[in-house]
C-alpha cells in the first residue's frame, strides 16, 4: 500500500536561546490545547500545512498563535510568503511544549490505568485499506498502552462499517456514503479501474470509459447499501448483474460469469481477471470518520495517528 509523502519539515532550534526569553509568569497559565497548535506551526513551519494537521482552518490557527504570542509578550514565529522561521523565543518554546504535552499524556494514561480498562472499537471496510498497519499500531499503543481495541471488520454493503449504526467508535473505511452526523477526515484518494476477465475483449485496452461498459451485466450492492454508495460503485447509473456483498464475491463475479465492476487501482487483480483504468470516473476517498459531538481524546487521538500513518 503506497503511502501519502510526508511534507512535515523539522524545525531547527536555536542553541544559544535562553529560558529566559519566555515569561516567569506564563508558565502557571498554559493552555495545552495552544501549546499543541505551536508544536504543530513549529514541525511544519508552515501555517497550512499545520491546520490540515490539526484538522482545522488556517485563519483560527493564525489567531491562536497570535494570541499565544500576545500572552507572552514575544513574537515566536517570523512570517514570510514562503512559510514561518522559529525565533530564539520559540525556539526555547517549542523545547518545553513538546515536554509538557508529553507530561500531560502521561498523567492522562496514568489516571486511564486506575479508572480501568478503556476500550475502542474500530470498524474497517474489507478491502485491505489500512496502510502499514503495524506501524499504526506500535504508534498507538505508544500513546495508549491501556486502551483495549476491538476491530469489527464491514463487508462492502456498510462503508460506515457499523459507525452510523452507533457499532464502532471510530471507522478506517472508503467513500463516498451518507456522511450526515459524522466528521469525515480524507486521507488520500484511489484512482479506480474496470475489474474485467483476463481474456475479455476490453481487457487489452490502455483505459476504458463508463460507456464502453453500458452494454455489460456489473456486480452490484444491495439496494439496501448506503444510496451514495451504491451509486458510485455502478458508475452513477442503475445496473442489472449479481448482488454482492464482499471483495471475494465481486472477483469470482467477474470470473465465473464474465460480469464488470469497479475496483481501486492499488488492489491486486487475482489470477484470470485485469483491471483497466477508467477515465471518467472520480477518485474513491480512503476516510477516518467518527460522529460529531461527544468525541473522546481516545479517538480523536486515534485519527491523528492515522492521518500521521497516511501522510508518512
Amino acid at each position: 500500500m503506497r503511502l501519502f509523502d510526508s511534507t512535515a519539515r523539522p524545525c531547527r532550534l536555536s542553541k544559544t536561546s535562553s529560558a529566559a526569553l519566555i515569561p516567569d509568569g506564563y508558565r502557571a497559565g498554559m493552555d495545552l490545547r495552544l501549546l499543541r497548535y505551536f508544536v504543530a506551526v513549529a514541525e511544519e513551519l508552515h501555517f497550512g500545512r499545520a491546520a490540515a494537521r490539526l484538522h482545522m482552518r488556517q485563519p483560527p490557527l493564525s489567531r491562536a498563535i497570535q494570541n499565544l504570542e500576545a500572552d507572552l509578550g514575544t513574537r515566536l514565529f517570523d512570517r514570510t510568503p514562503a512559510g514561518v522561521t522559529l525565533t530564539p523565543a520559540g525556539a526555547v518554546l517549542v523545547d518545553e511544549a513538546r515536554s509538557l504535552l508529553e507530561a500531560a499524556e502521561r498523567i492522562r494514561a496514568r489516571i486511564a490505568a486506575l479508572s480501568g480498562p478503556v476500550t475502542m472499537t474500530v470498524g474497517m471496510l474489507g478491502d485491505g485499506i489500512a496502510p502499514g498497519s503495524h506501524r499504526l499500531v506500535e504508534a498507538f499503543r505508544r500513546h495508549h498502552p491501556h486502551v483495549e481495541i476491538q476491530v469489527r471488520e464491514s463487508d462492502l454493503t456498510d462503508p460506515t462499517c457499523g459507525l452510523a449504526a452507533g457499532r464502532v467508535d471510530v471507522a478506517l473505511t472508503r467513500g463516498p456514503f451518507d456522511e450526515r452526523g459524522l466528521h469525515v477526515t480524507r486521507l488520500r484518494c484511489d484512482p479506480v479501474a474496470a475489474l474485467l476477465r483476463a481474456d475479455d475483449a476490453l481487457a487489452a485496452r490502455p483505459h476504458l470509459t463508463l460507456a464502453d461498459l453500458d452494454d455489460r451485466s456489473w456486480f452490484r450492492f444491495p439496494d439496501t447499501t448506503d444510496t451514495h454508495w451504491r451509486s458510485y460503485w455502478s458508475g452513477g447509473r442503475q445496473r442489472s448483474g449479481p448482488v454482492v456483498r464482499a471483495v471475494t464475491e465481486c472477483r469470482q463475479a467477474v470470473l465465473w460469469n464474465g460480469t464488470v465492476g469497479m475496483t481501486p487501482m492499488d488492489h491486486e487483480p487475482d489470477e484470470g481477471l485485469a483491471m483497466v483504468p477508467l477515465l471518467d470516473m472520480p477518485h474513491s476517498p480512503v476516510v477516518v470518520a467518527h460522529a460529531k459531538g461527544g468525541v473522546s481524546l481516545v479517538v480523536r487521538s486515534f485519527v491523528g495517528i492515522v492521518v500521521a500513518a497516511f501522510r508518512q
